[in-house]
């Protein structure tokens, strides 16, 4: 029997917002990064587009630079926990991100995650060369949760995120919970911390047996 849970990684699981903001903000390249950003929500550029005029504004920059603020990502209050409790009741774990897979690896392995999908910026002897790898856009996490549950064949599925690229997901999902959700996202369950997911899921289990 194996249940399966797919959770967006920043502002769920750790207190960083976006990995594409805080680098801007870190290499000073913010002012256009938000011109971009600005471009891609009007429509007038597409999301491979985006992560390839954001990641430009970096080359140059080295992989030790990035992993600097990567590894300086906290967890949000009851992670751990949380995870431990996941495992511990046949959960697959999955992390998916919209942010970047420097931070999104090094979650997964800490935290034991089984599957982990984020975009990736692409290195050349340890620099970053300004393209991006994108796995993971703005409506393709759905996409990926349908094909965990084929590959899976889960009896009960559950979402968690808090933004609007968490949606496609949700409606894959048995189960959704939104965690400190951003303006129009809604869950069938929204919450404030993980601590409460916990007791949800517990819930959860109990009301289908072992």
């Amino acid at each position: 029997m194996v249940r399966l849970i797919a959770f967006d990684l920043e502002g769920t699981l750790v207190k960083s917002v976006s990995s594409w903001v805080e680098l801007h903000k870190k290499f000073g390249t913010w002012e256009k990064g938000k011109e971009y950003a600005e471009l891609f929500f009007a429509g007038k550029i597409d999301y491979v587009e985006w992560a390839d005029l954001d990641a430009s504004l970096w080359k140059g920059r080295t992989k030790e630079e990035i992993m600097e603020w990567a590894n300086s990502v906290e967890y949000m209050d009851g992670a751990r926990e949380l995870i431990e409790f996941l495992r511990e009741n046949n959960f697959k774990i999955a992390i998916l991100s919209s942010g970047l897979m420097c931070l999104a690896r090094r979650i997964a392995r800490e935290l034991g995650v089984d599957y982990v999908f984020a975009n990736e910026l692409i290195f050349e002897n340890g620099v970053v060369t300004g393209k991006v790898n994108p796995i993971v856009d703005f409506q393709s996490k759905g996409t990926i949760l349908r094909k965990l549950k084929e590959e899976l064949r889960p009896e009960l599925t559950i979402a968690v995120g808090d933004g609007y690229n968490d949606l496609s997901m949700f409606k894959e999902a048995d189960v959704s919970i939104a965690i400190n959700p951003h303006e129009g996202v809604e869950g069938d369950h929204n919450v404030e911390s993980l601590y409460e997911i916990t007791e949800i899921i517990k819930g959860l289990i109990e009301e289908r047996g072992p």
